[in-house]
C-alpha cells in the first residue's frame, strides 16, 4: 500500500479559525473588509511591534504598494535579493522600473552586505543610486541587517523588507520585517501561518499605510457617488480570510517552536553525513526554520540534491530545490547582478546544491523518521 504523501509545508489549522469565520457569517460580514480585517491588522502589528498594517490579497500586492509609496516609476533602479521567488521582483516590473540583483552570503543565505556595498558604490559613482532596496529574508531567517541598514542609510536608500517567509523570526530581538521603511508578510497556503492567500504591508509611517489603504480599495474618494482621481487596485483581504489569519496568529509561536523542533531532528540525524550542510542560523538571530534547508556536496555525499529530490518523490515525499536565483531567470536576463565574491556566486551554488525537506508544523515524528530513514537508505544504495 502506497504511503500517504508527505508534503513540504502544508497548511495547519490550529483550532481557533472557525470561531472567527463563524462570526463573519453570523454578522454577514462575508464581503471584503470587516471587523476581522481590522483586528487582524492590529493583532499582527502588536505581534511585530509596528505602528500600522494593511491586510492585502497577497504579499506581492504589498511589495507593489510599498514600491508605489516610494514613488518608484519607469526607469528607476531597484536593488533586490537574487535568491528568492519571482514575486519579490515582479512588482518592480509592474511599475516600469529596472531590477538589479544582489547575491547572497553563506552565513544566512540572505542578501550579501559585501555585494550590496559593491553595487551601491558603483551606482553612486555613476550618479544612479537605486530608489529602493528589497531585502528578502529566506526560509524563516533574517538577513544581516546590522550591516545592511547602515549601508542603505549611508546612501539614503529606503529598505523594503520582504519577510514573506520569516514572520516570527527575530534579529537582535527585533521582528523580521520591521527594519526597513516597509515590511511585507505573506499568508499563502504554505507559509508558517496562512489565510489561504493573503499578505500584509506594515510600517511605522501611519500616513503612508493609509495612502496604501486608499489605493488598495480602488482609490475611491470619500464621496457618496463613485469618484476616482487616481489609479486604484482591488488588493484588500476579505473578512473571512482575515478570520482565518486571526486564528492562525494565536498559534504562531507554537508553530515556530514546532518548525524548530523539526529542524533539530533533521540536524541531529543527518548533519554528520559527509557533504550535508544545513542552512546556518546567525548568532544574533532566531530563525523560524519555516523550511528545513541544506546543501549537498555530491562528491562527498555520493548523490546530488536534485537526484535526492527525485528519489524521495518515489516514496511520496515532497522536497524541492532552493530558489533559482532571479538573475538566472530568462525574465531578468538583461539585469545586472553583483556577486558576493569575484570568482563565485553564492546564490548560484545554493541553488545547485540546495534542497528543502518536509517541514510542516504538524509533521509527525513518525513521518519525519520515515523521511530521515528514506534519505539514509537512498544514500546507502547510491554508494553501492
Amino acid at each position: 500500500m502506497k504511503r500517504e504523501r508527505i508534503y513540504l509545508s502544508p497548511p495547519n489549522m490550529g483550532g481557533y479559525e472557525q470561531t472567527y469565520i463563524n462570526e463573519a457569517f453570523e454578522s454577514n460580514w462575508v464581503a471584503p473588509l470587516g471587523p476581522n480585517v481590522d483586528e487582524f491588522e492590529k493583532e499582527l502589528c502588536n505581534y511585530v511591534n509596528s505602528n500600522a498594517g494593511l491586510a492585502l490579497s497577497s504579499g506581492t500586492s504589498a511589495i507593489h504598494l510599498a514600491l508605489k509609496l516610494l514613488e518608484i516609476g519607469k526607469g528607476d533602479i531597484v536593488f533586490c535579493s537574487s535568491l528568492t521567488f519571482v514575486a519579490s521582483a515582479n512588482p518592480i516590473l509592474y511599475l516600469g522600473a529596472k531590477p538589479v540583483f544582489i547575491d547572497s552570503e553563506p552565513y544566512s543565505w540572505n542578501m550579501s552586505p559585501v555585494a550590496l556595498e559593491k553595487a551601491l558604490n558603483k551606482a553612486n559613482s555613476m550618479n544612479n543610486l537605486p530608489k529602493a532596496i528589497i531585502v528578502v529574508n529566506l526560509y524563516g531567517q533574517s538577513a544581516e541587517m546590522n550591516s545592511i541598514v547602515p549601508l542603505c542609510q549611508k546612501y539614503n536608500v529606503p529598505i523594503i523588507e520582504d519577510a514573506a517567509e520569516s514572520l516570527g523570526a527575530t534579529y537582535n530581538g527585533k521582528a523580521s520585517g520591521t527594519f526597513g521603511e516597509y515590511g511585507v508578510y505573506s499568508f499563502n497556503g504554505n507559509k508558517i501561518i496562512t489565510t489561504s492567500g493573503g499578505g500584509m504591508l506594515i510600517s511605522n509611517n501611519v500616513e503612508s499605510i493609509e495612502k496604501a489603504r486608499f489605493w488598495s480599495t480602488q482609490s475611491r474618494e470619500k464621496v457618496l457617488h463613485y469618484e476616482h482621481i487616481e489609479v486604484g487596485y482591488n488588493y484588500r483581504l476579505s473578512n473571512i480570510l482575515a478570520g482565518i489569519g486571526r486564528g492562525q496568529l494565536k498559534v504562531l509561536d507554537e508553530y515556530i517552536n514546532a518548525k524548530r523542533e523539526v529542524f533539530n531532528r533533521y540536524h541531529v540525524a543527518l548533519s554528520n553525513i559527509p557533504g550535508f550542510n544545513f542552512m546556518p542560523e546567525l548568532k544574533e538571530s532566531r530563525s523560524t526554520r519555516w523550511l528545513t534547508t541544506l546543501t549537498i556536496n555530491k562528491k562527498m555525499a555520493g548523490i546530488s540534491s536534485l537526484e535526492l529530490i527525485n528519489e524521495l518523490s518515489k516514496y511520496n515525499i515532497e522536497s524541492r530545490p532552493v530558489w533559482k536565483p532571479l538573475h538566472l531567470q530568462p525574465l531578468f536576463s538583461d539585469c545586472e547582478y553583483f556577486k558576493h565574491m569575484e570568482n563565485m556566486s553564492v546564490s548560484d551554488q545554493l541553488y545547485l546544491d540546495g534542497i528543502c525537506l518536509p517541514s510542516g508544523s504538524d509533521l509527525s515524528v513518525e513521518d519525519q523518521d520515515f523521511v530521515i530513514n528514506t534519505i539514509v537508505n537512498i544514500l546507502a544504495v547510491s554508494k553501492i
